[in-house]
């Protein structure tokens, strides 16, 4: 196994903590620390509890993650606001 592999499991957000930090429940049972990756936070992708997600982890420390993936949820999120009017342009 070479320094850049990861592990990558999926799981989904049980509590979100201060500095951008969430806890994740994988699907084997295990709760980690994770943080949102770089990309995800400059595309401004948001995650809020009971979102499916995708988290990547080193060998060295399966305690820690890395959210690399928000899955599209089927219907409408909860908790949502309205929806921005629609203009047409003329």
């Amino acid at each position: 196994m070479s320094k850049e592999e990861f592990i990558e499991f999926e799981g989904v957000i049980t509590e979100l903590l201060p500095e951008g930090r969430f806890r994740v429940q994988l699907d084997n049972e295990h709760t980690i620390l994770a943080y949102t990756a770089g990309r995800m936070k400059r595309n401004r992708i948001r995650s809020l509890v009971g979102d499916r997600v995708t988290v990547e982890m080193t060998p060295y420390d399966l305690e820690k993650g890395r959210i690399t993936y928000r899955h599209k949820t089927e219907g409408p999120r909860m908790g949502g606001g309205q929806q921005r009017p629609q203009f047409r342009r003329r």
